[in-house]
């Protein structure tokens, strides 16, 4: 689907140079000599480059459609992920570098969001928020509360972040899959 430059929003798959882009940073510049452009920065989707394109207020770009389906993980074999459609019970494979750094994450069971173009596989995400336990963390030290400091640790599943100071080794705690970040104790 054609759309304006000047359509171009945070969010947009575009179809740029036989590749797809997910639009990142957008600013509409307008000097005081020449026409109006669009600044975008973009990420492709399956290499993760990112690039910074103008396009003239004039010019069309390629908006790709991209249909969304909420698929179940069942299990790891190789460099593939099994993943089954809950409505029709259709199991597929998909790659499993499409799930990046959060591949420690993936629990049988877990629902999963994979976004299609043309009926491949372009992108799978998983919930915003996930469990974790706690394997090991360093104790507190005693007058080292006075800041708000965050402290190593290490879940079970081999993921190194970083923790407030009352979580010991045990706690299950919620960590955000955008960030990586420690969120709140579960």
């Amino acid at each position: 689907m054609k759309i304006d430059a000047n359509s171009i929003r945070v969010g947009n798959v575009l179809e740029y140079h036989g590749k797809l882009w997910v639009v990142l940073k957008t600013m509409h510049t307008q000097p005081g000599k020449g026409g109006a452009y669009m600044q975008v920065e973009m990420k492709e989707m399956q290499a993760g480059t990112k690039t910074n394109v103008r396009f003239r207020s004039s010019e069309t770009v390629e908006k790709a459609h991209l249909d969304t389906n909420d698929l179940q993980y069942l299990y790891t074999e190789g460099d593939k992920m099994a993943l089954m459609d809950m409505r029709t019970y259709e199991q597929t494979e998909v790659d499993l570098e499409l799930v990046g750094d959060l591949v420690p994450f993936l629990k049988e069971g877990m629902n999963l969001v994979v976004q299609l173009y043309e009926s491949k596989p372009v992108s799978v995400s998983l919930p915003e928020k996930v469990e974790g336990i706690i394997a090991e963390c360093e104790p507190v030290i005693k007058g080292q509360t006075a800041a708000s400091s965050y402290k190593p640790a290490v879940l079970k599943n081999g993921v190194r972040i970083m923790v407030p100071p009352f979580i010991n080794q045990g706690d299950k705690i919620l960590v955000s899959t955008v960030t990586l970040e420690y969120l709140e104790r579960a």
